[in-house]
């Protein structure tokens, strides 16, 4: 398991893994996926 956990902070370190992070920030401030982001979230809470 921590080869996979070392892959994740490489890719996070990364450029590619930058950017990615940063759309998920701008993406977290936009009202509407936000909104969308709580109704999957509230879906997946539901499942048994």
């Amino acid at each position: 398991m921590a080869g996979l956990v070392d892959r994740i902070k490489q890719f996070a370190r990364s450029p590619q893994g930058r950017r990615a992070a940063e759309q998920v920030r701008v993406a977290a401030q936009d009202p509407r996926r936000r909104a969308q982001a709580q109704r999957l979230l509230g879906k997946l809470r539901k499942r048994p």
